[in-house]
C-alpha cells in the first residue's frame, strides 16, 4: 500500500504537470513497481517530454519542481552518471524525490520497465515497445582486472595508519564487488548492497564482519574476510573465458599478510 503522503505527492505532480503541454507523460520505477512503498521510500519519478523542448524543460526543470510542492533543496545528478535528474527533499514533512526529464525519443532506453501514472496518447506506452529494459550487470572480468589492486590499495592504507581511508576502501569493495555478485548469485539485480539484509540472508553475519572497526586489526580482518567472499563468488560466477590474475592475487595477499604481522608488533 502507497503511504497517504506519498500518494498525495503522486497526484499532484499528475495534476501540476498535465497542464504543461510540453510533457507527454509520467512514469515512475523502484518500490512503487513491486508495492514496497513504506514512510521511508523515495518516489522516482520518469518525466517525459516532447523532444523539441527537452533543452528547455531541462532549462526550467528547478521552476517546474518549486511548483510541485514546498522544495526545500534540489541538485542535479551528475555525480550518479545521470544530468537529468533532479534530487530533490520537499517537505515538511520529508520526502525525497527524484524527477528524471527524458526525451520521448530517449525513454526506451531504460533499465526497468516503468509504472506508466499518465500519459497522452500512449505514447509512452509505445516508445518502450521499440526496446528492452536493461539493467547494467558488473562484468566478472572487470571486476578481476580491478579487485586485487583494490585489495593492495586498502592495505597500504592500513600500513600507513590511515584508518579513515582503510576503511573507505573496504566499504568500497563491499558495494561494488561483493554485494552485486552476492545479489546476483541469488537471482537478483547487482544494486550494491541495496536491501541485501532481505536478497541474501544468509550472507548478512558474514557481511557484518567486512564492517571495520577504527582499528587496525578490525581493518584487517574485515579486508580478509572480503577476500575469502571474493574467491568464493569468482568461482561461483566464472567461465571459461576468465582470466585470474594469480600473481597479483598471490603478492597482494602476502603484502596483507606483511601489514598483519607487522601490525601485531605495533
Amino acid at each position: 500500500m502507497i503511504p497517504k503522503l506519498h500518494q498525495n505527492f503522486i497526484d499532484n505532480t499528475i495534476k501540476t504537470l498535465k497542464k504543461d503541454h510540453r510533457i507527454l507523460g509520467i512514469a515512475t520505477g523502484g518500490s512503487y513497481l513491486t508495492n514496497n512503498m513504506d514512510e521511508f521510500s523515495d518516489i522516482d519519478f520518469v518525466i517525459v517530454v516532447k523532444p523539441e523542448f527537452i533543452k528547455q524543460v531541462m532549462d526550467e526543470r528547478y521552476s517546474i519542481a518549486k511548483n510541485l510542492g514546498n522544495l526545500l533543496s534540489g541538485f542535479t545528478g551528475e555525480h550518479v552518471g545521470e544530468p537529468r535528474l533532479l534530487i530533490c527533499l520537499y517537505g515538511p514533512p520529508l520526502l525525497h524525490i527524484d524527477l528524471k526529464f527524458v526525451s520521448l525519443d530517449d525513454v526506451a532506453a531504460r533499465v526497468e520497465n516503468p509504472a506508466i501514472l499518465w500519459e497522452k496518447d500512449k505514447l509512452i506506452t509505445e516508445a518502450l515497445k521499440l526496446k528492452e529494459p536493461h539493467f547494467p550487470i558488473p562484468d566478472l572480468q572487470w571486476l578481476e582486472d580491478r579487485f586485487w589492486v583494490w585489495v593492495h590499495y586498502s592495505a597500504t592504507k592500513i600500513g600507513r595508519k590511515e584508518i579513515f581511508e582503510a576503511i573507505g576502501s573496504i566499504n568500497f569493495i563491499r558495494e561494488k564487488v561483493i554485494g552485486p555478485l552476492l545479489l546476483m548469485k541469488n537471482g537478483k539485480l547487482p544494486r550494491g548492497v541495496r536491501k541485501i539484509e532481505v536478497d541474501a540472508p544468509e550472507y548478512v553475519n558474514l557481511l557484518a564482519q567486512t564492517v571495520p572497526n577504527y582499528d587496525i586489526n578490525s581493518c584487517i580482518d574485515s579486508l580478509q574476510v572480503l577476500i575469502d567472499l571474493y574467491l568464493e563468488l569468482r568461482e561461483y560466477h566464472s567461465t571459461d573465458k576468465l582470466i585470474r590474475h594469480f600473481d597479483a592475487e598471490k603478492y597482494s595477499r602476502a603484502f596483507l599478510e606483511e601489514i598483519t604481522i607487522k601490525s601485531n608488533s605495533f
